[in-house]
């Protein structure tokens, strides 16, 4: 069996973190913050193989620009414990080429954007020479409101809400075990993921 993972976690300021920043880390890239007027440079950073920004349908092209989203982001929020961002992070399967792995990547974004309406940046990261060579990853930035035409809409409700939050992510990790195993079926591997449990596999 292939690695599952899949885990959301959200970007606050209330820890101390911004938009920005993350979204400069997991590209490795500057990205320079217009509300703290801090720059964030992490373009000596090794190890990010690819990195793309999915817009929803009906989302301003100027959002496709990295720095311009979470700036945005982060103005759209106003208060100090605000959550600015979330982040969905994915094992992507060793047993995937480079271009397999951009594309279920890829498809994971898509079905985010498609969803809940949000702006999903994504970072694809190799595995530390020093470390376990199948752990190739993606970190999936998306924001916590939706974007449309004129900019950032209401908050992802279904993602905010306590009861109906965890269910959600749920079907986040159900999403991306079909997307990965579909993967991993058109490149005729017999690996597959489970978003299950060892307890629930028994």
């Amino acid at each position: 069996m292939a690695i599952f993972h899949a885990s959301v976690r959200t970007i606050s300021r209330a820890s101390g973190r911004s938009a920005t920043a993350a979204a400069a880390y997991r590209a490795g890239v500057t990205i320079h913050d217009t509300r703290d007027g801090l720059t964030h440079d992490y373009t000596r950073k090794g190890g990010v193989a690819g990195s793309v920004i999915v817009l929803p349908s009906g989302a301003a092209a100027a959002f496709a620009d990295r720095s311009t989203l979470w700036n945005a982001a982060e103005a759209a929020e106003k208060r100090k414990d605000a959550r600015v961002a979330r982040e969905l992070i994915l094992a992507l399967p060793h047993e995937l080429d480079d271009e397999g792995r951009a594309a279920t990547a890829l498809a994971m974004a898509e079905w985010l954007a498609a969803r809940y309406g949000v702006a999903v940046d994504v970072s694809r990261h190799n595995p530390d020479r020093q470390g376990d060579q199948r752990n190739h990853h993606a970190h999936l930035l998306f924001t916590t409101r939706t974007v449309g035409a004129d900019g950032f809409g209401g908050k992802t409700k279904a993602l905010d809400d306590w009861k109906q939050g965890p269910e959600e992510v749920q079907a986040i990790r159900l999403a991306w075990e079909a997307i990965a195993n579909a993967a991993l079926e058109k490149a005729g591997s017999s690996a597959r993921i489970d978003h299950r449990s060892h307890k629930e596999l028994g």
